[in-house]
């Protein structure tokens, strides 16, 4: 109590007054126009400033998240959304189980049971008051963790499909527990360097948390918003029944387009409302749920935005310039294409170079031929190369302070220190945690948190030594052939990665894949074993993106004040038991759809497209990395631009070093190099309304009426978001096909089902 008393409430007058040095300066974008600036139009200049105006900061530590009501209702969804995502890896539709999807229907099942399930008898625990804000907090973080296809069932499906490999029970259940929970225990020990400080935004969980604010917080402005909530949620919902079904054209409308609608170049270069068609290069597009698909367009900061806006003007441009100039033969592939080719087109075989072990035979390669990637695709890679290495060094130049306690431990001194504090009855520890002498210092959310124990790093610690010790098992009766020094390199290049790609997800909101470089490492490692290739894999990309996802919802658990024991609880059982449920379902789908996953084409159902990318990448990556990307070869510059890409930051920081007016600090040179390959998959028709609607949100409306932007920016896509999705999921089982058969809408001029629906021409 006593350290609780030291804590100043998060609404007082001198929370709102921010320290911070503001990087504005006169005439800067950022700054308002406007005269009268007061504290109610103050615009947010930065993450601190838009933690505290954004997200209610106020606490009430009455609500109580321990209900049977929350656990009932957290193990149902969760067990829901990991059925789901599993059933949905195996289907021709690639969809997804959204957050903002979870959080409303959590919501409507709370509000329910709270308004018509007695509160007598046995059913109190069902209903033992008003639904409140931090049950439904620990429900979503716990359907959060749950509602995902391990990627550990990608590895054992390729296992049973590929390689006539089933291994036992026991040892494929915690291959998905150590999997999952690796990143988890590497994550939590960072929540000092990538939680707690206010400049670790997570930009793309405030629409979330702006609608929880409208949902139970009391008085007139919450009224307001939730108001236009529900009006912004029922607009949308009805409205994607047109883009989604009914109006197709509405994905990517270009005058172009229609204009030519039967030249190639034309299709290539301003085609997008199909997969794979072309860059959308000024095609507009009216379905929320393309435009929105990544990202929340209103939540990602400005700063953000104009990088990725630079990088995706690039990426047009080199795209146009590497297939028109017939770079790598990119003329004999499609302009856009995600597989391997034969030099004349036609799609490569990779069974033909594979031997009876399913390694990849030499002699074999020599007879068919190296395989060829379309160059849009070669683009991408290198572009995520260049970005990946660029982030260490952006990182370290600009953010070194944020992130000095990632090293500053490693010294003899602290290292004693731990030593002597160090308890191993870690249950018994109690959480408390001292308040420093200025905790207005601290980020306002965080210090609310620190009323409630913490679940300690000891917690974090047991987590990685568990996970990391039968992971060790595990890949020895997996018949993985990756090595125990493979394992240990692939953990240690994931704890490297999570602590820069974690806070450049953190600050930005943009999330970078290390994929193609533990494909690479791994490549070169353990060459020509395409299964210790998916291992290494597994253990290293997936531990990132595990982490990034924990502290993702640890955000959310701080800015809604859910005591940190309930999150920490809540995502192990939701992980545990959505790993659970995927194993489950896997072995289920593979026993009765066999012979339809191992085809080409698949059905209208079933589809085993994902796990036959996933073996595809492990043989060029496993198989071929030598031969078609070592120095000399074909793809050389697919490695060599991490040279580039380490370098590409220091021109930024030199300038703004000698000439700061020139702002080259307002560049993430990351998020500029990754994107250059960006279009080289899916519709990308909606990309210029995603800049569009960015632009105006984090731009116009926050510096010329920050009042509104303040009040309504973040709730607003919640709604738009929120309404999408419930009307997508419900069209996903309805007419498109994931339930059985598709209901596709009749040929009209506005829905070309035989073709794209731009109207552009369909290139084979």
């Amino acid at each position: 109590m006593a350290a609780t008393e030291k804590i100043s409430s998060a609404t007082d007058k001198e929370t709102f007054d921010v320290k911070e040095k503001s990087h504005s300066v006169k005439g800067d974008i950022e700054t308002s126009i406007r005269e009268d600036v007061t504290d109610e139009n103050i615009v947010l200049q930065n993450e601190r400033e838009i933690a505290i105006h954004v997200i209610s900061v106020d606490d009430d530590p009455s609500l109580n998240p321990w209900t049977f009501r929350a656990f009932f209702i957290g193990l149902g969804l969760s067990a829901f959304g990991g059925s789901l995502a599993q059933i949905y890896y195996f289907k021709p539709q690639t969809v997804s189980v959204s957050l903002m999807f979870l959080a409303i229907i959590s919501y409507v099942i709370g509000l329910a049971m709270e308004t018509f399930i007695p509160r007598h008898g046995l059913l109190r625990y069902l209903n033992p008051g008003p639904f409140n804000k931090k049950e439904n907090a620990f429900i979503i973080i716990m359907c959060s963790a749950a509602a995902n296809s391990a990627m550990a069932t990608e590895v054992l499906a390729v296992q049973r499909l590929y390689y006539n490999i089933t291994p036992n029970a026991s040892s494929s259940i915690f291959l998905l527990f150590s999997s999952q929970l690796l990143g988890y225990g590497i994550g939590g020990l960072m929540r000092g360097i990538l939680l707690y400080p206010s400049k670790m935004l997570y930009p793309g969980v405030l629409p979330l948390l702006s609608m929880f604010d409208a949902f139970y917080l009391d008085g007139t402005e919450a009224r307001q918003r939730l108001k236009v909530f529900y009006f912004v949620f029922t607009a949308i919902f009805i409205w994607e029944i047109f883009p989604e079904w009914i109006f197709p054209l509405l994905t990517g409308l270009s005058i172009f387009c229609l204009a030519a609608p039967n030249n190639a170049t034309v299709s290539r270069v301003f085609g997008g409302s199909n997969g794979n068609e072309g860059l959308g290069l000024l095609s507009i597009c009216f379905d929320w749920q393309y435009i929105s698909g990544g990202t929340n367009p209103v939540a990602v900061p400005l700063k953000a935005q104009l990088s990725s806006f630079i990088g995706y003007i690039i990426c047009m441009i080199v795209f146009v310039v590497v297939f028109y100039n017939n770079i790598w033969e990119s003329q004999n592939f499609p302009f856009l294409a995600q597989l391997l080719f034969y030099e004349n087109g036609t799609i490569y075989n990779q069974t033909l170079i594979m031997n009876s072990n399913y390694d990849v035979d030499l002699t074999l390669v020599a007879e068919q031929g190296l395989p060829f990637y379309a160059g849009s695709w070669i683009i991408y890679l290198m572009s995520t190369n260049l970005g990946l290495a660029a982030t260490f060094t952006h990182l370290l130049l600009w953010n070194k302070d944020d992130l000095r306690a990632a090293w500053t431990w490693m010294n003899m001194e602290t290292l004693r220190s731990w030593r002597a504090d160090f308890d191993w009855k870690f249950w018994k520890h109690s959480g408390k945690r001292e308040v420093p002498v200025n905790p207005e210092d601290l980020d306002p959310h965080y210090r609310e948190m620190l009323k409630y124990p913490d679940a300690p790093n000891s917690w974090y610690l047991l987590t990685l030594i568990l996970s990391f010790t039968i992971g060790l098992v595990v890949i020895y009766k997996t018949n993985s052939t990756l090595p125990w020094w493979g394992f240990a390199i692939a953990v240690l290049l994931a704890a490297v990665s999570i602590l820069f790609f974690g806070a450049l997800y953190a600050i930005t909101g943009i999330m970078l894949s290390i994929q193609t470089l533990a494909q690479m490492i791994a490549g070169y490692l353990h060459n020509g074993k395409p299964m210790a290739n998916m291992f290494s894999v597994l253990y290293s990309y997936n531990t990132v993106l595990q982490a990034t996802l924990l502290l993702r919802d640890l955000k959310i658990a701080q800015y809604a004040k859910l005591p940190p024991r309930a999150a920490f609880m809540s995502q192990i059982i939701g992980t545990l038991l959505g790993a659970a449920i995927n194993y489950v379902l896997m072995n289920s789908i593979i026993d009765n759809q066999r012979e339809i996953l191992l085809s080409v084409q698949g059905t209208n159902i079933w589809s085993g497209q994902q796990p036959q990318s996933y073996n595809s990448q492990a043989i060029a990556w496993g198989g071929l990395a030598h031969e078609l990307f070592s120095s000399g070869r074909r793809y050389q510059w697919v490695p060599l631009s991490y040279i580039i890409g380490l370098v590409a930051p220091l021109p930024f920081w030199i300038i703004h070093r000698y000439w700061p007016r020139l702002r080259m600090d307002y560049y993430y040179t990351p998020i500029i190099c990754s994107l250059i390959g960006w279009l080289c998959v899916g519709i990308n028709s909606s990309i210029l309304s995603y800049f569009a609607i960015s632009f105006f949100c984090q731009w116009w409306l926050r510096t010329r009426y920050p009042r509104w932007f303040v009040k309504y920016n973040y709730v607003v896509g919640a709604a738009l978001d929120g309404g999408t999705q419930v009307m997508v999921f419900i069209l996903t089982f309805a007419v498109q096909g994931v339930a059985g058969t598709s209901h596709l809408f009749p040929e009209w001029w506005g829905a070309n089902q035989g073709g794209n629906y731009d109207r552009c021409l369909y290139l084979n």
